[in-house]
């Protein structure tokens, strides 16, 4: 690869998280000798900010963040940019999931994501072992931790500036009968959906994504899409790929990702893909 970037974004899940939901010493340490070297490298995925400390190597530092899918971007703890779902969108869906029995969890910014107790019995059975053969293991272990330690079962909602929904059913049939019944809501109020496996989808502030995000933190850093890579492995990182110059999919992405970009990595996510890729070509 001839291309020199000066700017490189990375997707978590998929990419430099390891299906265990790690990001590896050696990924930490690429990074590191990165940004020594001048260049500038932020993470852009679909994660809320707050749950990247738990998963990364003490001391793991990026120039920038853009979360929960281009709704906000932080350069250390500033907030950049910030989006908020509006209130009339989360009542509905809530109340839309609950007829639908679809697993939920939605993100108030700087808070524990919040779940109403009414609905905790059938996001428990959705969650149930064993665990079903299509579910990725990263993803059934995130939602088991979040089950146990970080969803906060309210009342009622509480809050009012949200990142985004997270949805997820243990079937495909469920989740895309989900996915039809959004994309009629589409039609009363205007929104973004996003999925990164077969067996979610999200929900986001209309017209915003990764793509959208990474604009935005270019912008703050003074620099342009034609300087930048970015390596991601799932649907949500399309927008994010077909924006930047120059797009690499994980080994282990999915067949429409891999369709788009420029170079595939030799190794997957869980092999230290992006660490081998960045280590020999950057």
């Amino acid at each position: 690869m001839e291309f020199k970037p000066k700017a490189i974004f990375l997707d978590m899940d998929g990419t430099i998280l390891n299906h265990q939901n790690k990001v590896t010493l050696r990924t930490k340490e690429i990074i590191d000798e990165l940004r020594d070297k001048g260049f500038h490298v932020f993470i852009a995925t679909g994660r809320a900010f707050e749950e990247i400390e738990g998963m990364v190597p003490p001391g793991f530092q990026v120039d920038g963040v853009v979360a929960s899918n281009g709704m906000v971007g932080y350069v250390g703890n500033e907030i950049v940019f910030k989006h908020t779902l509006p209130f009339e969108l989360v009542e509905t869906v809530i109340k839309k999931a609950r007829e639908h029995k679809v697993y939920y969890e939605l993100f108030p910014y700087g808070t524990p994501r919040i779940t109403l107790k009414q609905d905790q019995a059938y996001m428990l059975d959705e969650i149930r072992d064993p665990k079903p053969e299509s579910v990725g293991i990263n993803e059934w272990l995130s939602r088991k931790k979040a089950i146990k330690d970080e969803i906060a079962w309210k009342e009622h909602i509480e809050g009012s500036e949200f990142s985004k929904f997270y949805f997820f059913a243990r079937t495909k049939e469920h989740i895309n009968s989900w996915k039809k019944e959004l994309e009629q809501l589409k039609q009363e109020i205007d929104f973004t959906t996003s999925t990164s496996s077969e067996h979610n989808v999200e929900i986001m502030v209309a017209d915003v994504n990764k793509a959208t995000g990474v604009q935005q933190m270019l912008k703050r850093f003074g620099l342009s899409e034609r300087e930048t890579l970015a390596i991601g492995d799932s649907d949500n990182d399309l927008p994010m790929l077909r924006l930047v110059h120059y797009a690499v999919a994980m080994k282990n992405a999915s067949d429409t990702v891999k369709e788009i970009v420029d170079e595939i990595t030799k190794f997957t996510c869980d092999e230290d893909g992006v660490y081998h890729y960045l280590k020999r070509y950057i």
